[in-house]
C-alpha cells in the first residue's frame, strides 16, 4: 500500500506554524447560565411540543 509522501516531511508544516497563545475564556455567571438552561429546556421545549401538537 504506498503512502502520500514520505515519513521524513510528516508534521512539517505544523512544527513551522507559530504558536498563538489561546485568548482567556470567561464563563457565564450562575445566573445568566441557569436561565439560559431553564429558557433551553422549559420554555423552548413547551413552544416546540405545541407547535407539534398543532
Amino acid at each position: 500500500m504506498p503512502s502520500h509522501g514520505s515519513l521524513t516531511k510528516a508534521g512539517k508544516v505544523r512544527s513551522q506554524t507559530p504558536k498563538i497563545p489561546p485568548k482567556p475564556k470567561r464563563n457565564l455567571t450562575p445566573r445568566r447560565r441557569n436561565s439560559r438552561n431553564y429558557r433551553r429546556r422549559i420554555v423552548y421545549a413547551a413552544q416546540s411540543a405545541e407547535a407539534a401538537a398543532e
